[in-house]
């Protein structure tokens, strides 16, 4: 059995799902794109090819390796998108919650079906139709579970809009003991220099009481200013807008002292190494051209 058990974003790794770029499929036609990066990239004949995206999550699997972390995959399906696990499921403390993520990736959740079957069943849980959230858009922070969301009045005019108020709800009723921080953020479904399409991709922490931030990923300054607050604002790395569009803000952290990056993220990197992280630098600046980077591709179960 796995033993769940995740409470914030950077404690030492043990077990992770990463997704696979292994028999991606075609290109999208411009009307099957999710996000605006994807189809700029559909559009100007750029998006990336699988070999090179396979490539680059070999990399990502063997920092993994490296750091004796215990890696699941999902079972490849044919001509399918499994890149990104983070927005299928997510565990909060020993609980595993099922996304209910756009209809025509539920195949996704198939895949690591045999990765579930070894949670004790009390502790998997899948909400009810409703309810909108995914992985990219929830972030343990100890005590504190924040959740990205959008509240405009036209949230179901917007793919790009991934957890309704109805998720954070969900996860207030669920986690009763913890404090629920939710955060309005920007969307657009025709500029990817402009959308927000998780939270991940305009905030996160890293270490002990460090984050990556983007002050205009958030439709109220008030949100942005209360994680300015909370983190004390040398303690933040501010991206700009063109930073964000690169997916600055999706490394993701082995151990408190470890954080795996793109190798393209110069100012970032540099400043992770200035503070005393151990940066592993990896390619994954294809996969990236899909809204999505090393955060989006992970699913941990279990940090020490």
């Amino acid at each position: 059995m796995l033993k769940l058990n995740i409470k914030n974003e950077t404690s030492r790794l043990r077990a992770v799902v990463l997704g696979t770029a292994i028999s991606n499929g075609p290109t999208p036609t411009i009307e099957e794109a999710y996000d605006p990066k994807s189809l700029e990239h559909i559009a100007a004949g750029t998006y990336p090819k699988e070999e090179d995206m396979t490539v680059e999550m070999q990399a990502f699997n063997d920092v993994f390796e490296k750091y004796g972390v215990t890696v699941f995959r999902p079972k490849v399906m044919e001509n399918y998108n499994q890149i990104f696990a983070r927005d299928i499921g997510f565990v909060i403390d020993d609980v595993f919650i099922k996304s209910n993520i756009l209809p025509d990736r539920e195949q996704e959740l198939d895949a690591i079906q045999y990765v579930v079957d070894q949670i004790n069943p009390s502790k998997v849980v899948r909400p009810h139709e409703e309810v909108h959230i995914e992985g990219g858009d929830v972030m343990l922070w100890n005590n504190y579970i924040f959740i990205g969301t959008y509240k405009g009045s036209d949230y179901k005019d917007y793919i790009t809009a991934r957890t309704n108020k109805e998720g954070v709800q969900y996860i207030k009723d669920l986690f009763p003991n913890k404090i629920i921080k939710e955060f309005d953020l920007v969307k657009s479904k025709i500029e990817a220099r402009d959308n927000a399409l998780h939270l991940d991709c305009c905030f996160q922490p890293v270490g002990e009481n460090k984050g990556i931030i983007y002050k205009r990923g958030f439709r109220e300054e008030a949100d942005y200013l209360f994680l300015v607050k909370l983190f004390g604002k040398e303690n933040l790395f501010h991206i700009d807008r063109e930073e964000m569009y690169h997916m600055n803000s999706n490394v993701f952290s082995i151990d408190t002292n470890v954080v795996v990056s793109e190798k393209n993220f110069t100012r970032l990197n540099n400043w992770l190494r200035a503070k005393g992280f151990v940066v592993e630098e990896i390619p994954y600046a294809e996969i990236a051209k899909q809204e999505g980077l090393l955060r989006c591709s992970t699913l941990p179960l279990i940090r020490d």
